[in-house]
């Protein structure tokens, strides 16, 4: 039996092309903003492209927040992708101005210091030591990035052994940065698996195939 993937229309994120990714792994997919179709779905997955700010500012408006977090506490998983993954850190800042984020994660998203920004194209990850993620990727495998801002420092700390930690995953554009979280329900990549060819549907797999 498929598993019914709800991918969150919120107005911020390539809402169709996340769709027709699912769909092609397998996925019963819908777009919708309604808030009990979301909780009931067995996963969610939250895009987002644009400002920080703004997708925050529509994301509390389609109560995103409380949607994300209700999910969460009771081990829904939930899936970020791009913006859709900055917002779950406590915080960015845009031109100078701090937006409070999710704060599912410690963190700041910040403007990338490279040569080059946007950081446009095709790239290589180092996923994380024991990813279900990226299982089944190749080290040379490389994911599509469309962004200016992101996590350069991950700041979460876990000290009781009883408590799993978190799978990091990272990127270089001019320095590191945080390409992927796996955190129990809830993952999420900066890069677009939907735009990221035969990779980045089978990263979709991966995470489906844990739903």
């Amino acid at each position: 039996m498929s598993k019914r993937v709800v991918v969150f229309d919120y107005g911020f994120g390539n809402v169709r092309s996340a769709e027709r990714a699912l769909a092609h792994v397998g996925a019963d997919v819908e777009i919708t903003r309604d808030y009990d179709k979301a909780l009931a779905a067995d996963g969610l997955l939250v895009p987002g492209v644009g400002a920080f700010a703004a997708c925050m500012s529509g994301l509390r408006e389609a109560r995103g927040d409380w949607l994300i977090g209700r999910r969460l506490s009771g081990g829904r998983p939930v899936m970020g992708i791009c913006v859709g993954m900055q917002i779950l850190f406590a915080r960015g800042i845009e031109h100078g101005v701090e937006t409070e984020g999710l704060d599912e994660w410690p963190g700041t998203v910040e403007p990338l210091r490279a040569p080059v920004v946007p950081h446009m194209g095709w790239n290589t990850v180092k996923a994380a030591e024991g990813s279900y993620l990226f299982a089944g990727l190749d080290a040379d495998t490389r994911y599509y990035f469309v962004h200016s801002y992101a996590v350069r420092q991950w700041e979460l700390e876990v000290g009781n052994p009883h408590i799993r930690a978190p799978k990091v995953t990272w990127a270089t554009h001019g320095e590191p940065f945080v390409a992927a979280v796996e955190n129990g329900p809830l993952w999420a990549t900066q890069f677009h698996p939907e735009k990221s060819g035969d990779a980045g549907a089978q990263l979709l797999t991966n995470w489906i195939e844990t739903l």
